[in-house]
């Protein structure tokens, strides 16, 4: 990370995230301890990185620790290190990650879950700046910037005595606070570009050209995962429609793919738009529904899909779209000569999304 990306990705319409940019210039030049509140997936990490990256320890290294990933009867060997036969196979002296860490920054992320007896040992690195490896007796100088960062809440915490109040008032001498990304919408258009140049440059692929509607669709909608939502969903529409428009109704179902949809709704929308290509039979009657074959189905304004549905309690909506799609495919190779290019025209689809659905259904061109 360079001075200039942190200026662009932190340089954001949201009055809250130009705080948060001022406040990370003020204290980064700085050794002062830096406390990182937010929810998890608003970019702490990020903030951590952005200090580090204009202060004066920039060109030290920058080490991250997940206190909550580690198994609590490791994590201090993890950031202490050990001495040689400290422990049963312990055959050589280990560096912690405090002694990894000289003369750059330590990320201690998700501090609220840190076992009670390493916030002891933690709040004696903090005051005296001293630490000794598990087995050993000289003590070492930390000579390392140390950032935290939690989602949770630490005075919680205290009050239910799972986090000391004087490693926290220790950790507190300068606050940051995070806001997740619903209470800062107007930042969603900037940071979808900046996510796009991110992936471009990391070879994840093109994105897809986002309609004004698919933008009021990121914009509107809730993002319980904040930032780190809201890049996998641009992910995930980078891999289903790389250099394809994506409109709003399209956005809404990449936001939410786990939404569940009601059958009833999806069969009527599903009947109604096919209707009108007469696949499905405008001369069945409610009563003959019962016997209808998959394929068939009641058109737009002859049979009630709930009456449907009820006659038909087995029924899956997912495998009658997918004979509808193969039938199409199979229909459009024969029309087109089996030139999978021209069929991708005829259906609309690019072509490697035809490819890819013909690979799904196993659908072969026939030979000549």
């Amino acid at each position: 990370m360079t001075k200039d990306d942190v200026l662009r990705y932190l340089d954001l319409p949201s009055a809250s995230m130009r705080e948060v940019l001022h406040l990370i210039t003020r204290v980064a030049p700085l050794s002062t301890t830096v406390f990182i509140n937010g929810p998890s997936g608003s970019g702490k990490e990020f903030v951590a990185r952005a200090i580090h990256c204009l202060s004066k320890r920039e060109t030290g290294p920058f080490i991250a620790l997940n206190c909550g990933a580690v198994p609590r009867d490791l994590i201090e060997g993890e950031l202490f290190g050990s001495e040689k036969g400290a422990y049963t196979g312990s055959v050589k002296t280990r560096a912690g990650l405090i002694e990894m860490a000289e003369g750059g920054t330590l990320f201690l992320d998700e501090i609220g879950d840190m076992p009670h007896d390493m916030q002891v040992k933690l709040l004696r690195v903090l005051e005296e700046r001293v630490y000794t490896r598990i087995g050993g007796s000289q003590p070492l100088k930390a000579d390392v910037r140390i950032v935290c960062a939690t989602h949770r809440n630490l005075e919680e915490l205290i009050a239910d005595r799972l986090f000391r109040e004087d490693l926290f008032y220790r950790i507190n001498v300068f606050p940051i606070m995070l806001e997740g990304l619903s209470a800062r919408r107007a930042d969603i258009p900037q940071l979808v570009t900046l996510i796009a140049e991110r992936f471009k440059s990391q070879g994840i692929g093109p994105l897809p050209l986002f309609t004004a509607e698919a933008i009021k669709t990121l914009q509107n909608a809730e993002w319980p995962g904040n930032v780190r939502q809201l890049r996998n969903t641009l992910e995930r529409a980078g891999v289903l429609y790389g250099g394809e428009t994506v409109d709003g109704e399209t956005m809404r179902r990449l936001v939410s793919p786990r939404k569940t949809i009601d059958r009833e709704e999806e069969a009527e929308a599903l009947w109604g738009a096919v209707g009108d290509l007469g696949l499905v039979s405008a001369a069945l009657e409610p009563a003959a529904l019962d016997d209808a074959p998959l394929g068939a189905g009641p058109a737009d304004g002859v049979a009630d899909p709930r009456a449907f549905l009820r006659a038909n309690p087995e029924f899956n909506l997912k495998d009658y779209i997918a004979e509808i799609e193969v039938a199409f495919i199979k229909a459009a190779l024969a029309e087109s000569a089996n030139s999978v290019s021209s069929a991708a025209r005829i259906l609309g689809y690019q072509r490697t999304t035809l490819i890819e659905r013909m690979r799904k259904f196993s659908v072969q061109r026939e030979e000549a």
